[in-house]
């Protein structure tokens, strides 16, 4: 488990993520409970508590504000308290909807119980993803309606998790939305749309890309303060560490592996196949830069993902998604060609923000107490991209069903901000296992 109350956490204090819920009864119980969330929500001031106030936190929480005109913050959590002032200043100009008082924001490990006690009403979930499936199961268990930031997991575990906290929401009638951020963009809906409802024929392959540099840091390996324990430093450079981000297919990539599978309808897939390294970073963590990956869909369609995070190199993140009756490319400028490469159509219409339009169906789905479940959709994602960073990762060839009776979890039973943690060996395919 990844947090804790005070100081290290023990599995007899508080359920694990490797607990199941037993939701049978609970619906039972909660018959009727969506009619009376809608009656309570339809027009008074929903409170919003943020529990993550890094960049994407600070993004969401705008967006949030701006989806609906009876709103306010709340409160703010975070491991570190660091994070509140960049928090402040960036949303300064909506002040007249930020009622955080110093009282309500909330750092360490148990930032997020606090949180979720102070009265919100919905919460953004935008820590690092490793803390996602806690945080989602308390948020759902507390009755607050959910924005889950992708990816959903990091392992197995977390993603198992995710499943029964989304089968939980849907019996208390709570909306859980997801960060997939391109299944909101207009172009890319209509693009996409056109797929699924047949327009191209069958799909043939995908080819999706996403390869650019490496990320920034939030803390540099030069920045770290010897007075940091592993924990901390770990905590503060978390996309360098797998057991916290999952490493770049899972963290960064993970949309393109997202729009693979809306493509293909969301479908299982039978299995998955790649390769890649680690070559050019030079931070202390354990994560690859470079991923090729090839999943086995029904029907002999074979999609393809190809991930990477070299600097001065040729950069793209583009979708193909090649049918019997055409190509269509996406995101930048969705258009289709047929096979001789002539332009069949492309998207005329005006740019709209996807972030913002994910916020505000969201809240507009709990205005009107209408069902908005996509916690099924964001965790199979998730599971997409494992599948395809441990196909990697081993060497081997490892199908959807295999994957699923895996028994990986990366999080540490106990630990507190304090601990000694050794960074994990860089995976090495045919010597690395999942368990």
């Amino acid at each position: 488990m990844l947090l804790s109350k005070h100081g290290a956490h023990r599995m007899n204090q508080q359920r694990s993520r490797r607990e199941f819920l037993t939701s049978g009864a609970a619906a039972t119980l909660l018959a009727g409970f969506p009619n009376v969330l809608r009656a309570q929500t339809e027009n008074r001031v929903l409170k919003i508590g943020l529990i993550g106030a890094g960049s994407r936190g600070t993004g969401a929480a705008r967006q949030a504000l701006n989806a609906d005109p009876n709103v306010k913050l709340w409160a703010i959590g975070d491991l570190f308290p660091s994070q509140f002032t960049s928090c402040f200043k960036e949303l300064a100009a909506m002040k007249n909807k930020v009622y955080v008082s110093p009282t309500r924001c909330f750092s360490g490990f148990d930032a997020y119980q606090k949180v979720l006690a102070s009265g919100v009403d919905v919460v953004l979930l935008t820590t690092p993803p490793a803390f996602r499936p806690l945080h989602l199961r308390a948020a759902i268990e507390a009755g607050k309606h959910v924005f889950a930031e992708k990816p959903m997991a990091v392992d197995i575990a977390g993603v198992k998790s995710v499943m029964e906290s989304a089968r939980l929401a849907k019996d208390k009638g709570l909306t859980l939305q997801h960060g997939f951020c391109w299944r909101f963009a207009p172009g890319t809906r209509a693009g996409y749309g056109k797929i699924l409802a047949g327009d191209l024929g069958r799909v043939i392959s995908i080819y999706g890309t996403y390869t650019g540099g490496v990320p920034k840091p939030s803390t540099d390996v030069s920045e770290r303060n010897p007075e940091w324990s592993d924990v901390e430093w770990q905590a503060r450079n978390w996309m360098a560490h797998e057991w916290l981000s999952g490493g770049p297919l899972i963290e960064q990539a993970i949309d393109t592996v997202d729009k693979m599978a809306w493509a293909m309808g969301d479908v299982a897939p039978i299995a998955a196949r790649g390769g890649g390294g680690r070559q050019l970073r030079d931070d202390d963590g354990n994560v690859w830069d470079h991923y090729e990956v090839t999943y086995e869909y029904p029907n002999d369609v074979v999609c393809h993902i190809g991930q990477r995070q070299f600097p001065r190199c040729f950069s793209e993140v583009v979708d193909r998604v090649i049918c019997e009756k055409g190509t269509m490319m996406a995101p930048d400028r969705v258009h289709i060609k047929d096979a001789a490469g002539k332009m069949q159509w492309a998207y005329r219409g005006d740019p709209a923000d996807m972030y913002q339009i994910c916020h505000n169906e969201w809240f507009a789905a709990i205005r009107k107490g209408e069902p908005l479940h996509a916690g099924e959709s964001m965790a199979n994602s998730t599971m997409l991209g494992i599948l395809g960073r441990e196909a990697a990762h081993t060497g081997q060839r490892i199908t959807w069903a295999q994957l699923w009776e895996a028994n990986q979890d990366f999080a540490p039973d106990e630990f507190n901000l304090s601990d000694s943690r050794p960074v994990s060996p860089v995976p090495v395919p045919g010597i690395y296992k999942i368990c």
